[in-house]
């Protein structure tokens, strides 16, 4: 057969007895040549595309309406019957592939994929597959507990995206009734999602350790492919964060807390993830776009004013009607771009609540999306199929190349506050992603913890990277607060990333400040590699440095402290 019609245009792969013919075929066809591992390669990647689509649209489905039976039925039974079989038949097919007497006389092409593949040969046990259809089960139920949770305020129904709007307010006894009627409303179901996360720990030690790791953590490092950074890289990362961006966001605090005339910082004076919080001057909080439809129509008309490549991608996701981003009850919380491999189409979800914030994120989705388009011409699905630490960099650079482009959201001054907000949003973020990060190794080192001990564990990382906050008489919903951060249960260990690539994108932009072509240049250049490269490699494609230590950032950081006072 040949590969692009190995898998008829109309295949329906939500079922296993659809898929299973084309699994034997790949399983049991004669290989005698190089040339036949090739074209091996080539139909399980069709069939591949396929079933990842299938996939993603029960995911998108199931995400979108969380409420709905069928459609969370319908994921479910893909996850119970379909996943468990393809994570066989890929250990059977990853083998057949490596162990062939051709493998040696591949081209260079395929040299990372079959690294791959020797290390998920490697790190494969069968008795971990039904472990994985119950850490989904569990994390789907997480995200329906979140999706259906909403609060009565200021007269209506509000989800927890709508009730961002609130944090806000230049009244600062509206913007406590509305934090404490947020964390009321999680504290209901506190009980039940630390339960959850109890389960999923239990489960995932027992993932690393029935695959020979000794703990959940080196089992991820080798099941996500981090060949290029280890523990150690890491943890540095968490040092360098403390010694370089925590006296700026100190500074920060401080200049807010003088500013608003406070005696110090309560929990609804300052977002501690995003450093969202009342204007210092008391202007009128950011409001960049009044409906969803304005925001796609302004970004369309400021993508095509940076480059026409991106304006003609952005207009194409549009045009296909991949966006879902309005924000409503029963929908999953967050944000999202899953690429549906198949029709080598992008889809964006997010919940947009007309506030700066949901404008960053529907930017940081579109770089996600850009990046995908860029690699679309790839022909294989793990060419395609890039690391999530470049991933990263695609999206976090796009919000800050954007930068100059926003004063079409905005009139008079408040481009600029919009500006600096997000770059005192970077000086948060970072210190966040470095809790989150250092949490999930403290959690995953110490398997057996108890709630008390991990409620301390996680108060403790946030002394170390949070803001000096005062916490008097409120500190019940404080030792659970890391239940906001969905990654700790859909996405194990995926957080470093995001400081990975911030460290990238804040290269990137350095760029951009002196030349904003070779910045847009390098970014196209390396994100039309996909996964043909190594990480370093392609950090090196778009003249980045990727970098773990305090001499590494100091110089990044440094610069966007020259910016802020640019934009004061």
């Amino acid at each position: 057969m040949e590969s692009e019609k190995f898998v008829p245009e109309d295949f329906d792969a939500s079922e296993w007895g659809n898929i299973e013919p084309y699994v034997n075929d790949l399983l049991n066809r004669s290989l005698s040549c190089t040339g036949c591992l090739e074209g091996l390669i080539a139909d399980a990647s069709s069939l591949a595309e396929h079933i990842s689509e299938t996939g993603a649209l029960l995911y998108i489905g199931m995400t979108c309406d969380t409420e709905n039976d069928e459609k969370r039925d319908s994921f479910l039974d893909f996850v119970e019957n379909v996943r468990p079989k393809l994570s066989e038949f890929s250990d059977s097919l990853n083998r057949r592939i490596v162990e062939h007497t051709s493998i040696d006389d591949m081209s260079p092409r395929y040299d990372l994929m079959i690294k791959g593949m020797r290390n998920d040969i490697e790190i494969f046990r069968k008795e971990n597959i039904p472990l994985g259809v119950e850490q989904t089960k569990l994390v789907t139920e997480a995200q329906a507990i979140n999706g259906a949770m909403t609060v009565n305020f200021d007269g209506e129904e509000r989800t927890m995206p709508q009730m961002r709007g609130y944090m806000e307010s230049n009244e600062r006894a509206v913007r406590e009734e509305a934090w404490k009627s947020v964390t009321e409303r999680r504290v209901v179901d506190s009980e039940r999602l630390s339960e959850i996360f109890d389960e999923l720990i239990s489960i995932r030690h027992k993932m690393a350790r029935n695959a020979g790791f000794e703990s959940y953590t080196d089992y991820m490092f080798r099941a996500m492919h981090r060949f290029d950074y280890s523990k150690e890289d890491c943890i540095e990362f968490h040092d360098s964060i403390e010694k370089v961006c925590m006296p700026l966001l100190h500074q920060i605090n401080s200049a807010r807390v003088s500013s608003l005339g406070l005696d110090g910082l309560r929990p609804w004076d300052v977002n501690e993830k995003t450093g969202v919080g009342p204007d210092t001057e008391g202007k009128p909080p950011l409001r960049p776009f009044e409906n969803v439809e304005e925001m796609v129509s302004k970004l369309s008309v400021m993508f095509h004013e940076m480059s026409d490549v991106l304006g003609s991608m952005f207009d194409k996701l549009v045009e296909m009607d991949t966006l879902d981003l309005d924000t409503r009850k029963g929908k999953a919380p967050g944000g999202y771009q899953y690429y549906l491999e198949k029709s080598r189409v992008p889809f964006i979800f997010m919940n947009a609540a007309g506030l700066q914030g949901d404008l960053e994120t529907m930017i940081h989705e579109a770089g996600h999306a850009f990046h995908s388009l860029y690699c679309g011409h790839l022909e294989l699905i793990d060419e395609r199929n890039y690391p999530i630490e470049f991933a990263e960099v695609a999206s976090m650079s796009m919000e800050l190349l954007t930068q100059p482009g926003w004063d079409i959201f905005y009139e008079g001054g408040d481009a600029n506050r919009a500006r600096r907000a997000h770059l005192e949003g970077v000086i948060f973020l970072l210190p966040w992603i470095a809790t989150i990060d250092s949490f999930q190794h403290w959690v995953y080192s110490n398997p057996e913890h108890t709630r008390d001990e991990r409620e301390a564990a996680w108060i403790e990382i946030r002394r170390r990277f949070g803001s000096e906050m005062n916490w008097d008489g409120i500190d019940g919903f404080r030792g659970v607060s890391w239940q906001v951060q969905g990654h700790l249960y859909g996405a194990p260990f995926y957080y470093i990333e995001y400081g990975i690539a911030q460290l990238g994108s804040l290269q990137l932009w350095q760029t951009h400040r002196k030349d904003r072509g070779e910045a847009l240049d390098d970014y196209a250049k390396a994100m039309s590699l996909g996964n043909t490269k190594t990480l370093p490699e392609l950090f090196s494609a778009a003249n980045l440095r990727l970098g773990f230590s305090e001499e590494h950032l100091e110089p990044l950081i440094g610069e966007i402290g020259v910016a802020m006072k640019e934009l004061a």
